[in-house]
């Protein structure tokens, strides 16, 4: 569980990613009026939140 104290902080990391993916995130963003840190963002908090983007839950058990 996250202390409230710690909920907005930020960390920055470096990530290395394929440049069409980093420009399929880019034209995602700017299509959905987002940066791409924050398409980041949602992207991996859906993943390991083990929903999608869509909102629905796909992991079976």
């Amino acid at each position: 569980m996250i202390d409230e104290t710690q909920a907005d902080e930020t960390e920055q990391i470096v990530v290395n990613i394929p440049c069409r993916l980093a420009q399929r995130a880019q034209k995602y963003a700017n299509e959905h009026g987002n940066s791409i840190t924050g398409v980041v963002i949602e992207a991996l908090d859906a993943l390991l939140g083990g929903r999608t983007t869509d909102g629905f839950n796909h992991r079976s058990g």
